[in-house]
């Protein structure tokens, strides 16, 4: 029979599973992951949680999502996510994007196309922050090269994907790594730091499969337009700044001014214009946005009701040291991302518990926030209906479980963290 205090743990923890249910039944149900808006699945659970709060008011539960939701360390996630969907589509509008694309096709060496598309999609990724973008401009690319030179299409497809999460866990406005650094408590340099150390193993691996891949490319005149080198520097601003630890809001509006200022010298668009750009980047994190509040009420309705102590002490119950903690974190948000098939979401959802975990085991805010980032960025990398592998396989013509056996990148920064988990190395 169970005591009081597992009854109550397990009901205060029970909105968790009903988001879950709703999302996770849901979409297999209606047999596709994105049928299912995960914002509904999150206010359907928030209404749950506060039906079950006992022992107050209806005013005060409300009061008590209200101040989750409205959390400073929310309130200010917010922000960058506004600040970062603005940069990136008035980036966008500007030609950053093609440009940037057209300069690292360019400086690909046709004998060694294969690393070659590699390392041009990790900067591109690194440069725009969205794996998902990354695989939209690059796709049809490796699409028609892989026509041109006999090229399995899924094993080119799966190069660029692989490379679009080397940027999703690393770069600085990455949504990702906004929600990791922000739910732990540390600064994007050292997350970045911390993160580099550990994935950099995987894509020394990664490259060096695609150099010795002992494909006979036939020679490649890949026709590239001329590099326009002035729209690829707020991109490079923004990397440079940030690698300063500049903070990250001053980081995006200096790309954000950057940008307005080479887009309108160069005619790119007028000051409405950008504007406008903008204001479509603001609108695609509306979402996001939305998702993030409700988590965070979500997330204080569960932890006022003793869920989140319920949690860390059940899965710490066996863990007697970091290596079981760090563990307990990766299987958490592993879990979490198989169920909502959304990495930045899947860190949101359990960043509290995991930050009570590595406070309770003196783990370091920045190892823990590249924890949950890498595995995340392992997991979205190779589930078949994730939002990556859907867009590329869509935009390749070809399945996605004919892709998911050449994610090389994404397997290895998998085993990578469990490597590092067991010999504890590298070093936060």
């Amino acid at each position: 029979m169970l005591s009081h205090t597992t009854r109550r743990g397990l009901t205060a923890l029970s909105p968790i599973v009903v988001l879950l249910a709703v999302y996770l039944l849901g979409s297999i149900i209606a047999g596709d992951f994105y049928r299912i808006p995960i914002a509904v699945a999150f206010v359907v659970a928030s209404v749950y949680a506060i039906a079950i709060s006992c022992g107050r008011t209806l005013n005060e539960r409300i009061a008590i999502f209200s101040e989750g939701a409205a959390n400073p360390r929310i309130m200010y996630m917010v922000w960058i996510f506004v600040l970062a969907g603005a940069f990136a589509a008035s980036a966008r509008a500007m030609g950053a994007v093609d440009a940037t694309v057209s300069l690292t096709l360019a400086m690909i060496p046709a004998d060694f196309l294969p690393a070659g598309i590699f390392v041009a999609t990790c900067f591109i990724s690194m440069s725009i922050g969205t794996s998902v973008g990354t695989i939209v401009a690059l796709t049809p690319v490796v699409t028609g090269l892989a026509a041109q030179t006999g090229c399995d299409t899924a094993w080119l497809v799966a190069i660029v994907v692989g490379g679009a999460f080397f940027g999703d866990n690393l770069s600085f406005i990455s949504d990702t790594t906004i929600a990791a650094t922000q739910t732990q408590g540390c600064s994007m340099r050292d997350k970045f730091r911390s993160n580099f150390k550990l994935v950099i193993p995987a894509a020394a691996a990664t490259l060096a499969i695609y150099l010795f891949s002992g494909i006979d490319i036939a020679e490649i005149a890949a026709e590239v337009g001329g590099v326009e080198w002035l729209k690829i520097i707020p991109y490079l601003i923004v990397i440079v700044t940030a690698l300063c630890g500049v903070n990250v809001l001053v980081v995006l509006l200096t790309g954000i001014v950057s940008t307005g200022i080479i887009g309108i010298a160069d005619g790119a668009f007028d000051i409405v214009g950008l504007f406008a750009a903008m204001g479509e980047g603001i609108q695609s994190m509306c979402e996001l946005i939305i998702v993030t509040m409700i988590a965070g009420g979500l997330l204080e309705t569960v932890r006022r009701g003793g869920g989140i102590d319920f949690l860390v002490g059940l899965l710490t119950r066996r863990v007697s040291n970091r290596r079981g903690a760090e563990a307990s974190i990766a299987a958490l948000t592993a879990l979490s991302n198989l169920c909502t098939a959304n990495n930045t979401i899947a860190i949101l959802t359990v960043g509290d518990i995991a930050r009570d975990i590595s406070q309770r085991f003196d783990i370091m805010p920045r190892r823990a926030a590249s924890l949950m980032d890498t595995i995340s960025c392992f997991v979205q990398g190779i589930i078949p209906y994730g939002a990556q592998l859907l867009m590329a396989s869509g935009l390749a013509a070809v399945s996605p479980l004919a892709i998911i056996p050449h994610l090389y990148y994404p397997i290895c920064i998998g085993i990578t963290v469990a490597v590092s988990i067991i010999i504890r190395r590298p070093r936060a």
